[in-house]
């Protein structure tokens, strides 16, 4: 059952709603900032001042009225100036009040342009103290200069003269105010901030969640894959941000994962066949075994005592066989699990040779087989486990004993390469088919029958692997018909070998061969 997710829990949609929420404010206050800033500066009016405007409405509502006194200035006055961004209103003698905006001046405004009208003089166009508008002419004691009240409301007045008789003003702040802009702009600026939030909001989309979206599926998807069993499962890598890292990640993990399942499988497979081979090799000692104590046991067939003996030779030495095989099983399984620790030592070839032959001496005299030893002056000394190479050398040699043919050269010998210790053992037997090399060293691997021996249990080879490894070392055969050599190859050089030196400390390369038979 797969994880549903509702949309508001979804990282994308609240990425999305922060940025748009972040777009929006910024919208807005941008706009708010550049309506005050327009108020602040004036500039309200494209290409002309709050002046100029008043004079043009000034002589606009003076031209309408000479024309035609009974004119609807109201309508009027809305029709021709409602598009512009700057308020204004107009009083007349006769107290009438007009105004083209939202805003509606307060009182102390229109007393003050009404106190303007009826001043004595107000017959003709005067200067004000703003330097437009009418002349102040006489005040009355006691009451504030009306002038003075719409300078410090910042309020421009400009009359309208008919005949060189002023019938009214009309009155303009020097800045349209705040809210009047706001108002005004508030419907253009809502549908550009619409416009830009929805298309800021499909672009952000597109190009910030939609790659890292397909990336993050493509995960999801290969994490339900492994989950169901499919080692093989992988996500795209593509790009350098945290996604990929974490898809690296997740690929690393399966192909480890892969790796154990594969390893597991091959051990698996290697432990049934172990059981198999194990349980072959030891049935087949016991079986013998069992026939032949049972016949010894059967008291109506008459057994003469040189019989007798023959069978109880033949069990003995199955006896025998069993217990190498088992001892050789127990002695590969600590091997391989490290269970067995190591005396490390300098060891004399010359010493591990002799012991070799010496073992071998009767089965090599009975075979007619000469053994050669060969031991250059570099390659004296190897570090190691005394026990554990000689382990090793005498399996060599008693593999090489059962496959020498009569007359023929048994060779232990050992050599420097690449400043390791080479130990090697070579017959002249007819050689192993090179399909079967790979699998030498294998547990039970029944090679061709040229180099089979059913005496041996089937474990001395993969001993000598195991033993070699444990030294840092590797095993390896070449093999042709009269010459098949074993090499134990990169062996540690003895520490007093490894330290003889020339005058001035440089190494000495000594490479000569000390060859002795037996």
């Amino acid at each position: 059952m797969g994880f549903f997710i509702s949309w508001y829990q979804s990282l994308y949609w609240r990425i999305a709603i922060g940025v748009v929420s972040f777009l929006a404010v910024m919208l807005v206050v941008q706009a708010m900032l550049f309506i005050w800033a327009l108020g602040q500066s004036g500039r309200s009016l494209p290409g002309q001042s709050p002046a100029r405007f008043g004079q043009m409405i000034a002589l606009d509502v003076a031209t309408e009225l000479t024309r035609d006194p009974d004119i609807d200035l109201v309508h009027y006055l809305n029709e021709q100036y409602s598009q512009y961004t700057h308020p204004f209103f107009v009083l007349f003698e006769d107290g009438r009040l007009i105004t083209v905006s939202s805003v509606i001046p307060g009182t102390a405004l229109v007393e003050a342009s009404r106190a303007l009208l009826h001043q004595p003089s107000k017959d003709a166009v005067g200067t004000s103290r703003s330097g437009r508008g009418l002349s102040t002419g006489s005040r009355a004691p006691g009451h504030e200069d009306p002038e003075t009240v719409l300078a410090n409301a910042n309020v421009l007045t400009v009359p309208i003269v008919i005949n060189t008789h002023v019938v009214g003003v009309v009155g303009l702040p020097r800045r349209a105010p705040y809210t009047f802009l706001l108002a005004r702009f508030a419907p253009m600026l809502s549908g550009i901030a619409t416009l830009v939030l929805i298309v800021g909001g499909v672009v952000i989309s597109g190009l910030t969640f939609g790659p890292p979206r397909r990336r993050l599926q493509s995960l999801e998807m290969a994490a339900r894959r492994l989950g169901a069993g499919d080692l093989r499962a992988r996500a795209i890598e593509r790009g350098g941000d945290e996604i990929t890292a974490v898809s690296a990640a997740f690929n690393a993990m399966a192909m480890d994962l892969e790796a154990r399942a594969d390893a597991l499988a091959v051990s698996d497979r290697t432990r049934r066949q172990l059981l198999a081979d194990v349980s072959h090799e030891l049935n087949t000692p016991i079986t013998a075994m069992r026939g032949y104590l049972e016949t010894l046991r059967m008291t109506d067939i008459p057994i003469d005592e040189e019989t007798r003996e023959r069978y109880l030779g033949i069990v003995s030495d199955e006896t025998a066989r069993l217990e190498r095989l088992v001892g050789d099983l127990l002695e590969l399984a600590r091997l391989e699990s490290g269970g067995l620790p190591m005396s490390v030592e300098d060891v004399p070839v010359a010493e591990l040779f002799a012991r070799v032959a010496a073992r071998q001496e009767q089965t090599a005299r009975m075979e007619g087989v000469t053994i050669v030893q060969s031991i250059a002056t570099a390659a004296a000394l190897v570090r190691g486990d005394r026990v554990r190479l000689e382990q090793a050398l005498q399996n060599l040699a008693a593999n090489a004993l059962r496959y020498a043919p009569p007359g023929s050269t048994l060779r232990l010998s050992s050599h420097l390469d690449d400043g390791a210790v080479t130990l090697s053992v070579q017959d002249e037997g007819a050689g192993i088919t090179p399909a079967h090399i790979p699998h030498i060293f294998d547990r039970f691997y029944k090679a061709d029958p040229s180099r089979h021996n059913a005496s041996g249990s089937g474990l001395g080879l993969c001993i000598v692997k195991a033993v070699t490894e444990q030294h840092g070392g590797r095993i390896s055969v070449r093999s042709r018909p009269g010459r098949t050599v074993f090499e134990m190859a990169g062996l540690d050089v003895g520490y007093a070998a490894a330290n003889a030196s020339l005058p001035g400390g440089e190494t000495q390369p000594r490479t000569d061969m000390v060859e002795s038979r037996q």
